[in-house]
């Protein structure tokens, strides 16, 4: 914004030229950078992926390695370790759409967060979905191997979808990766029976390629996501570090996300739904008064 003393004793020409120029600064530094500079938002989306590849590392070194050296009791602090990433890649996400949308993007912002909800919220869950069914008492490799895949496939059609389709502002088609992921993760914590499981698992990829419509999480309903990332991960804390109440904790988390992503789609469904019954009464009060 132009000091109004800085155009005090100033021509009309001179302020022109220098509203113009001040104008043309504004526009460069909002302007997408080249593909050889990064951004900070490019900073966050790069730091997801390194959440989600470290997480699947975990995973690796702390559950599957000692279970094929014949340790039966998983080490729950790698697990814990594993999403607490998870839930920092998320944040990461939520955040650097925000950055790029205050701060100067990069030509390489949208392909780089693609790139990295990949790795974190399709290449991770899936990861942990296969390793479960190769630790869990009733195990079954093959099936937990399919369902897995199909929860990559799911993220992958996601993310391209999301790409390819453009949506009214403020509003996705189908169930958000990171939310799908977590809820994936949160029914792997729970440790159900390996089916009901897999068959629960088998319902998240579906909401994720549905195209019913998740709003976007802004305002207030991004603020209230934070909340809820960081909550989630002092319960995980509280379950790894084996303090009293903290099986609890972890249990009361998974269940509430795997509680908000089945609401979810009814929510939308039943506004939808008044939206419609709504429209039809306008209709008819219309025609009734005409």
């Amino acid at each position: 914004m132009t000091d109004p003393e800085t155009l005090v004793g100033l021509s009309d020409e001179e302020e022109t030229s220098l509203h113009r120029r001040r104008w043309a600064r504004d526009r460069e530094l909002r302007a997408p950078r080249s593909p050889q500079h990064l951004s900070t938002a490019d900073f966050l989306t790069l730091g997801n992926a390194v959440c989600g590849f470290m997480a699947i590392y975990s995973i690796t070194t702390g559950v599957l390695m000692p279970h094929l050296m014949g340790d039966s009791m998983p080490n729950r602090h790698s697990a814990a370790t594993a999403v607490t990433l998870l839930l920092i890649g998320s944040m990461c996400d939520l955040f650097d759409g925000l950055v790029a949308r205050k701060l100067r993007s990069s030509a390489l912002g949208a392909e780089l967060d693609n790139l990295a909800d990949l790795i974190s919220f399709g290449i991770a869950p899936a990861y942990f979905v296969a390793v479960w069914g190769i630790v869990s008492p009733d195990s079954n490799q093959q099936l937990s191997a399919f369902i897995a895949v199909t929860v990559l496939l799911a993220v992958v059609l996601r993310l391209a979808r999301f790409s390819a389709v453009k949506m009214r502002p403020g509003i996705f088609q189908g169930m958000p990766c990171p939310m799908g992921a977590m809820t994936v993760i949160a029914i792997v914590l729970l440790e159900p029976p390996l089916l009901l499981g897999l068959l629960m698992i088998l319902g998240v990829a579906y909401l994720m390629v549905s195209r019913i419509e998740y709003p976007k999480p802004q305002g207030l309903l991004a603020t209230a996501t934070l909340c809820w990332i960081v909550v989630s991960i002092g319960c995980l804390a509280a379950w790894a570090a084996g303090l009293p109440g903290g099986d609890t904790l972890m249990h009361i988390g998974a269940i509430a996300q795997i509680t908000l992503a089945a609401m979810a789609p009814l929510l939308v469904i039943r506004r939808k739904v008044g939206q419609k019954v709504g429209d039809v009464r306008a209709r008819r009060a219309e025609s009734r008064g005409c």
